[in-house]
């Protein structure tokens, strides 16, 4: 009995690999991580701060905190039927865009995914190409379609142009989750007496969740933060996104520079909250789509 005791090996601790380097990765490799994200959030910071000063603290010294704080700037902004409205005409055109391209996008996946037909690969081939034609590239010629449908001063004008430009985006994603759906699964749906759009209802949309809600936070902070299609699109004040609207009051209030800030840092409030709760979504749905 002892024998056997003595001969049953002990495991030991492991230790960390490496020159003595912690199992949670080298302290130089934080210190940069956090020299990056302070110098990317100190921009806004100055903003939203920027806000809450007067012209001539500004003026005065640009890199100082507010002394005293002053709220009067958010106020008038806050009650501006200018803001609202162009807060609304954003909502509209992002809700709109979101759902179109999730629906379009979803429905176009799933066909390239799951079924087997001639020409598939170069049909999948010409979304992946749309890749490499940003908006900027046709704003032109895409202004002119636009014009001659008669859609300029009109939020379907940009509407339209978003949901086609994010596509090929949302079907790349989208793809590699609705190929890694088993084809045991439809094939067991379909003895049970499931339809096709059965199918997709009851087993695709669940299963490829993760990559919906990836595609369609994209395609709402995308269209949130639109600018160039817009300025060529919209030509009213009374349909200007809060893009086009940031300009126009920066243009409008170009000597009061305190105001100016509140307004943009209250643009731009919306689709910073609304990355920051989903971010983990969107980073869940990318990293499902490399490995589908």
């Amino acid at each position: 009995m002892t024998a056997s005791i003595t001969s049953i090996a002990i495991p030991r601790a492991r230790r960390p690999r490496g020159n003595g380097t912690l199992p949670w990765g080298s302290p130089a490799i934080y210190f940069v991580g956090f020299v990056v994200v302070a110098l990317m959030l100190a921009p806004i910071a100055y903003i939203i701060i920027g806000g809450f000063r007067t012209n001539s603290q500004i003026t005065t010294d640009p890199s100082a905190l507010p002394s005293p704080w002053v709220f009067t700037n958010y106020a008038d902004v806050l009650v501006s039927t200018t803001f609202w409205g162009e807060v609304l005409n954003s909502t509209v055109a992002a809700v709109v865009t979101t759902v179109g391209v999730v629906a379009l996008g979803l429905m176009a996946s799933y066909v390239l995914a799951r079924y087997r037909f001639r020409s598939r690969g170069l049909l999948y081939a010409v979304f992946a190409a749309g890749l490499m034609f940003p908006m900027t590239v046709a704003i032109t010629p895409l202004y002119l379609v636009v014009r001659n449908l008669g859609l300029t001063n009109s939020l379907a004008g940009v509407i339209l142009p978003q949901i086609a430009f994010a596509l090929p985006a949302t079907i790349i994603i989208l793809v590699p989750f609705l190929r890694a759906i088993p084809d045991e699964i439809e094939e067991a749906a379909s003895i049970d007496g499931c339809s096709r759009l059965g199918f997709f209802w009851r087993m695709v949309l669940p299963l490829a969740l993760p990559g919906v809600i990836t595609v369609g936070i994209l395609a709402f902070i995308a269209s949130w933060n639109s600018y160039i299609l817009p300025l060529f699109i919209l030509n009213n004040e009374a349909s200007y996104t809060l893009p086009l609207g940031v300009q126009a009051f920066a243009s409008q209030y170009s000597v009061d520079t305190a105001k100016v800030l509140a307004f943009t840092s209250l643009s731009m409030i919306p689709a910073l909250v609304f990355f920051s709760i989903f971010e983990r979504r969107i980073v869940g749905g990318l990293t499902g789509a490399v490995k589908g």
